[in-house]
């Protein structure tokens, strides 16, 4: 062999030698180091899966239970692993129509063909079982379990709210959130939605050429696991919630009631209520389009939404400031005579009250006296150099007792009512009005318009004699002895102390030989006090506000029932129930309740 030939001969021997060995290294990476082309192989057989945490349960104070956990199926779509199908059977075990059906596959395909869209939701258990064994059947379907929410006792949905399916507005604002989804959309559950909805997990699963889940991938090595969401325990006394709700049926109105010294809300009743279960599953929808439409309104909440004229109730807080800006104090006397108080040939009508302080006042409910201190109050050049200055001073002071503000604490969609500015007031008549102008405020009527929550917080200032906590719902977090203590803190009005003394001896004779003589209690000193709400829709609201028990107050109550006429009839027995049932736990006043829970208003 030439030495030419040799050359060539080795030559192609060593280019063959290194096309060989990086052939192999090439497939040693492939095969070995790198799993990319592995999982591409296996992508067909795997599948992705979100594991929905189960939401935290919501008790009472009480421990309760008011709102846990069902188990649920979603029956879920990718457009990609689609095959032909028996699409008749389908239908007959979702309830579906073809059209439905085309309908639901083209809308997944477009917004994603290889990720898992969800085409059914809230399989009942009976059909779940159905399509586990037919999932074969269905190539490019798969189950994936999801928990319902179920109300035990069917009350407080106001307060409790409920779960819907997130929209495109609430997957933008939390990349959390995926189309399917659910969230909490109103009462606690949107208040403390991060804390109840737990953290989603991950699972991989290998499935058959049978479209059938066979074991977990890589032995699960690369699952995550799903956080439940944390448990909450509410302010709610649920007897009591459930008890208000029985007296309040058949009625238009709220109930609140507070525990003055913590803020907490014991019970928050707006009638007409609706069971909040009809707000679950698949019926969800339906149920949903006809509390919309029902003229009662059912899914208003009157205790925090609704502003009403608070009526002779709101005495309580114009008497309060008299006191405070040195307008009366508790030896001054008003007379009442010629049926009321008289502003030209206009009449604030009463009853000839005589002579009377502060004490009788409130225990006659004497439009006069108000109307004469409110008028002062606003009248006081020794403070105030004009109108605008003595009525600004005067809504400085409700709002420091919880007037004019939302609390901004865990109730959702509150509101603050209305009461309007000086500037209204100088727009209005024109920079020319005075104390008479606006004196029907001084007995809660006029412009004044305020919710059952704001006048319950009222009456927590007065019980605490100058001083209240936020209202809230929500209790602990976790465990029971985990309190919120994110509200706690005291916010204190601008009136003295020794004048809430005063207001509280009036309110106690209202109860002893007053207009609410009616709410006695055996055995537990009140203090109350009765309103009549005017109505220029129809007959007056009846009103009630009530302290038990006076000497140590565990309780304030403000009811409102709308169209219930006299304070007394209504309003004042309702409230004076709900203070037994809470203190004592049981009821006495078996026809006085019976009477009460038949009594239906239109």
């Amino acid at each position: 062999m030439s030495q030419d030939n040799s050359n060539r001969y080795y030559i192609i021997l060593i280019t063959l030698g290194l096309l060989f060995a990086i052939y192999t290294v090439s497939l040693f990476k492939l095969q070995v180091l790198d799993k990319s082309y592995k999982r591409k192989a296996n992508e067909n057989a795997i599948r992705e899966k979100t594991i929905h945490p189960a939401r935290g349960f919501i008790y009472d104070r009480n421990d309760s239970l008011l709102v846990y956990n069902d188990a649920a199926y979603d029956l879920m779509l990718v457009p990609n692993e689609l095959r032909p199908f028996d699409t008749m059977e389908l239908c007959r075990v979702l309830g579906l129509e073809i059209e439905e059906v085309r309908k639901k596959i083209e809308k997944a395909a477009k917004y994603s063909g290889s990720v898992p869209s969800l085409f059914k939701q809230q399989i009942s258990k009976e059909d779940y079982g159905y399509l586990q064994e037919k999932m074969s059947e269905f190539p490019g379907f798969f189950v994936q379990e999801r928990t319902l929410r179920t109300y035990p006792q069917p009350i407080a949905a106001h307060i409790l709210g409920y779960v819907s399916e997130v929209d495109e507005q609430d997957v933008e604002n939390d990349s959390y959130y995926k189309m399917g989804d659910y969230i909490g959309k109103s009462g606690i559950e949107k208040a403390y939605e991060p804390i109840l909805r737990g953290i989603k997990g991950k699972q991989k699963v290998l499935v058959d050429v049978h479209n059938r889940e066979v074991g977990p991938f890589n032995n699960g090595d690369e699952d995550v696991m799903a956080v439940p969401g944390t448990s909450i325990w509410s302010t709610l006394d649920m007897q009591l919630q459930r008890y208000g709700e029985e007296l309040m049926a058949g009625k238009r109105g709220a109930i609140v009631a507070i525990e003055p010294k913590t803020g907490e809300i014991l019970c928050l009743v707006s009638s007409p209520n609706y069971d909040p279960n009809l707000l679950v599953g698949t019926a969800r929808p339906k149920n949903y389009g006809k509390l919309v439409t029902d003229p009662e309104k059912p899914l208003f909440n009157r205790a925090l939404q609704a502003a009403y004229p608070p009526g002779s109730t709101f005495k309580l807080a114009n008497g309060l400031i008299a006191l405070q800006d040195n307008i009366i104090n508790t030896s001054s006397v008003y007379s009442c005579s010629g049926g009321g108080y008289h502003i030209g040939s206009h009449v604030v009508h009463c009853h000839n009250c005589g002579g009377l302080n502060i004490y009788s006042a409130i225990q006659r409910s004497c439009n006069t006296f108000f109307c004469r201190a409110y008028y002062n109050i606003l009248s006081n050049r020794k403070k105030y150099k004009n109108i605008d200055e003595a009525y600004t001073a005067w809504l400085d002071y409700m709002s420091s007792m919880g007037f004019l503000k939302q609390y901004e604490t865990d109730l959702p969609y509150e509101l603050k009512g209305r009461i309007p500015s000086a500037e209204y007031f100088d727009k209005k008549y024109n920079n020319s009005w005075n104390g008479n102008t606006v004196v029907s405020m001084g007995i809660g009527q006029g412009e004044a318009a305020v919710t059952p929550l704001q006048m319950a917080n009222m009456l927590a200032v007065i019980a605490n004699k100058g001083y209240y906590i936020r209202p809230h719902v929500v209790r602990a977090i976790g465990h029971r002895d985990s309190l919120n203590t994110q509200f706690s803190n005291k916010i204190y009005s601008k009136i003295e102390p020794r004048h809430f003394e005063t207001v509280l001896q009036g309110m106690k004779q209202v109860i002893t030989a007053g207009t609410g003589r009616g709410a006695q209690i055996p055995g537990i000193e009140l203090a109350g006090k009765t309103g009549t709400a005017q109505n220029p829709h129809g007959r007056d609201h009846s009103v009630f506000a009530l302290i038990a028990p006076a000497n140590d107050p565990q309780i304030v109550i403000f009811c409102l029932v709308e169209n219930g006429g006299f304070g007394a009839t209504v309003a004042c027995p309702i409230a004076s129930l709900m203070a037994e049932f809470y203190l004592n736990r049981k009821v006495e006043r078996k026809d006085l309740e019976t009477r009460m829970k038949e009594l239906i208003i239109k």
